[in-house]
């Protein structure tokens, strides 16, 4: 399900605008419609591992933040806990999805927290990426920027967030 709002004919407004702001170099592309980001990452192209998926979350202490995993990695609820340091965390429903970000498809908010008025957690393995690359608002657009200079101008807080499956070797998670 592609969400409540009517599908964004073109990359989000305030994205592109804060990327200028911030002077963050980026390319934004078009592709077919996508639903996850692993299915968007296959349609650009690209390794779903270089792909950052946002996840909105809502904390035990009442506050919201963004949470950027790579498109393969499921978050790990125990671990986003202690790394955002309350009691539990919970994915944020759809209606509170568009409520956050009311100018973004469902399921595309891009994780720059100054537009939403929160904060930006990430993944360790997302400091692995030269660049990044994710949703721009909408189920059609991505963008892709240099992940120093967007981790620097999010002010993006790093921690283990994503889950580990023991069952795959150590060899194969890289």
């Amino acid at each position: 399900m592609i969400g409540p709002q009517t599908e964004a004919t073109a990359p989000n407004a305030r994205l592109l605008a804060w990327l200028a702001e911030h002077d963050i170099d980026h390319e934004v592309r078009a592709h077919t419609p996508t639903v996850t980001a692993r299915e968007t990452a296959v349609a650009e192209g690209i390794d779903p591992r270089r792909f950052a998926k946002t996840l909105g979350v809502a904390m035990s202490d009442g506050r919201r933040a963004l949470i950027v995993l790579d498109a393969t990695d499921p978050l790990d609820f125990v671990r986003a806990a202690h790394v955002l340091d309350v009691e539990h965390v919970r994915l944020l429903t759809e209606d509170e999805l568009t409520e956050l970000a009311p100018d973004c498809d469902t399921g595309t908010v891009p994780p720059i927290g100054d537009l939403y008025g929160v904060r930006v957690y990430a993944d360790l393995a997302v400091r692995d990426d030269p660049e990044i690359s994710f949703h721009a608002g909408s189920h059609r657009y991505t963008v892709h920027v240099d992940r120093v200079a967007w981790e620097r101008a999010v002010g993006v807080i790093y921690g283990n967030l994503a889950h580990e499956d023991p069952t795959i070797p150590a060899w194969a998670r890289s």
